[in-house]
């Protein structure tokens, strides 16, 4: 029994010396690395010092730290920065969904500020900014080399102010100027009209209004056709939408989902990774759905696309989406300021990344930009197209009774307000017929 001890005892102290042995260089490298970290800390106090005593000017330290807090985060990745007290306050009303500025939202892209999209019924929505132009000069002065946040600054200004920026845009040969006047951007998140009986959902941004306004609106849509059973089909339009607060994505998504994962979150340690699920109940009924999205659909947006398009909840249309499939928490820091980090990715029911990719849409459907030539042609075709109604003596149709024309009169109508839409919004008319022929074909079952 003795020897049964002392062998057990003499494995153990073994095995401690082997891990001693194997460990050392790793502590040592480990504390090396510390004391690395700690002489470029002391390095940057250095630099800090000698700028602050010998620039040629006198400099103001609080905004030479901001500045190097700064570039410290937006080194990472294109949205993580800091917030100093005054942005962060903008960022808080943003999410209330007032705020004064262009209404757009930009990224930076190879050094250059892109228009991820324009907000709709804003200031830069109404001059024709449109989303993947590139933003180069604000009121002359360039905007080559400036961080986002600086960019950004220099498009804010006083509401009622004129601002004139120079836009790069894709098919356009030349940069070219679009004056804008700033104004209070007062958010409306989320618009419905009715085609037909489709409902429209049009949803903007993600804020706190967003699925109180989703409920609210669809609600107050269906019942103006009558109720769900005049319903063909609902058609969510999340184009232009740049996104907003996760927990409001996670909402709407809910809000047509019966059951399943929504979004899945991962961290750099897997132990803080989160997954929501979808509770019980469909605001929609079970109702075919069309899902809108096109390049400045992003982030928040494409958790909703991805998330109906995995369950097959619904058809996605359009063109590929932004593809920011991260997720940015801002936490509060002393003096009021704020640090917007990026702190996982996130996935969708599938367990894809959409980051740098996008959603794909199920059909492909690019809008095409319309010019005053092909008008013009469209015009004339419509003035050369003629039928057998219209020749001088012909032969009246004695075979349909006077309700059985009037029906076909408004069939009719309806097509030709079909047809209009088409000139106007392409995609949209496209996911409105797609949700006629789901209907017809329901119907016939």
């Amino acid at each position: 029994m003795k020897k049964f001890v002392m062998a057990a005892l003499g494995g153990t102290l073994a095995g401690i010396i082997a891990t001693t042995q194997v460990a050392g260089p790793l502590l040592a490298q480990e504390a090396a690395k510390q004391t690395n970290v700690y002489e470029q800390l002391d390095l940057f106090g250095d630099i800090f010092e000698r700028i602050r005593v010998q620039y040629v000017e006198e400099v103001d330290e609080e905004k030479l730290i901001e500045a190097a807090i700064n570039g410290m985060l937006t080194s990472l990745d294109p949205h993580s920065s800091y917030l100093s007290p005054d942005d962060a306050a903008d960022m808080r009303v943003q999410t209330r969904g007032q705020f004064g500025g262009l209404g757009i939202e930009v990224t930076q892209e190879d050094g250059f500020v892109k228009v991820v999209s324009p907000i709709d019924g804003t200031p830069a929505d109404e001059a024709g900014v449109e989303s993947g132009d590139f933003i180069t000069h604000v009121d002359g002065e360039s905007l080559l080399g400036l961080g986002l946040d600086d960019a950004v600054d220099l498009m804010r200004g006083p509401v009622g102010s004129e601002i004139i920026i120079t836009v790069v845009r894709d098919g356009t040969a030349e940069p070219f100027d679009i004056s804008i006047i700033r104004d209070t951007i007062k958010l409306r998140p989320v618009r419905t009209r009715t085609e037909g009986n489709t409902v429209v959902l049009r949803v903007t941004t993600f804020n706190d209004q967003t699925y109180p306004g989703v409920e609210e609106e669809l609600k107050k849509a269906v019942e103006d056709l009558g109720g769900m059973d005049k319903v063909n089909g609902i058609v969510l339009d999340l184009r232009n939408n740049p996104g907003g607060l996760l927990t409001q994505a996670i909402q709407v998504s809910d809000a047509f989902l019966d059951s399943g994962e929504i979004v899945s979150t991962r961290g750099r340690n897997p132990a803080d990774g989160d997954r929501y699920n979808a509770a019980p109940g469909d605001l929609a009924m079970g109702k075919p759905m069309v899902v809108l999205i096109n390049g400045g659909s992003a982030s928040a947006s494409e958790i909703v696309a991805g998330a109906l398009k995995d369950h097959h909840r619904a058809i996605v249309v359009g063109t590929k989406s932004f593809g920011k499939g991260s997720v940015q928490t801002v936490m509060p820091l002393r003096g009021d300021g704020a640090m917007r980090l990026t702190t996982a990715r996130y996935y969708t029911p599938s367990g894809r990344s959409i980051q740098n990719l996008g959603v794909s849409p199920d059909i492909v459907v690019a809008q095409p930009r319309r010019t005053p030539d092909a008008e013009a042609e469209d015009q004339s075709a419509a003035r050369r197209t003629r039928s057998e109604a219209d020749l001088r003596g012909s032969l009246s149709n004695d075979s349909l009774s006077e309700d059985e024309i009037k029906q076909i009169e408004d069939e009719r109508a309806k097509a030709d307000e079909a047809a209009k839409l088409r000139e106007e919004d392409y995609q949209l008319a496209y996911a409105i017929d797609l949700l006629k022929g789901l209907s017809a074909i329901a119907d016939q079952n």
